[in-house]
């Protein structure tokens, strides 16, 4: 168990580095941008894609229009809608190719990534930089491979969500309200 132990103190660690080192005028933007009622896309591949669909349907519990790309059920990117694609690398195939073809309908493009100097970074509106270890494998770990990224992404975003609650005067009853209720 010894090696259990390790990867969840490396984890908790890492939040707390995380939670030092967050960017608070990005944040305060994507906040800002979000609660401005525009609808949101998000997409991330892999176990980023995981963290993309937590992120989305607690947009939905807010009351948010939101949507995860390539569900079945997401309607056209109009101008100014909001984007957030979420790479640790910056540089996965097909993030990149998304957030350039929704910059091309007009989408505002908001990066979650640990490099916010990456193809994806470039092309973005504005950059959320999350650290973490990612597929580039910038360190050694105890925490598997993007395991140190996804965690800090999904508290990041949870986080910025109970912001979004804050502004919006969303309440846990008003999310219950929308939280499924045949399942």
């Amino acid at each position: 168990m010894e090696r259990f132990y390790r990867s969840l103190d490396e984890i908790i660690a890492h939040l707390r580095k995380v939670r030092s080192e967050i960017d608070e005028k990005s944040v305060s933007r994507l906040v800002n941008m979000i609660s401005g009622r525009r609808r949101v896309f998000v997409y991330g591949a892999g176990r980023s894609g995981f963290v993309g669909r937590c992120f989305a349907q607690r947009l939905m519990h807010l009351g948010i229009e939101s949507y995860f790309i390539g569900d079945t059920t997401v309607p056209s990117m109009k101008p100014g809608d909001i984007f957030v694609v979420i790479s640790g690398s910056g540089e996965t195939v097909t993030p990149v190719s998304l957030a350039r073809k929704a910059k091309k309908v007009g989408g505002r493009i908001v990066a979650v990534t640990a490099h916010p100097e990456s193809t994806l970074g470039k092309i973005a509106d504005l950059v959320v930089k999350v650290p973490g270890k990612t597929k580039l494998v910038e360190k050694e770990s105890y925490a598997p491979f993007t395991s140190l990224f996804d965690i800090a992404v999904l508290s990041v975003l949870d986080s910025i969500a109970s912001e979004l609650m804050g502004v919006l005067g969303v309440t846990e009853k008003d999310i219950l309200e929308r939280h499924a209720n045949v399942e």
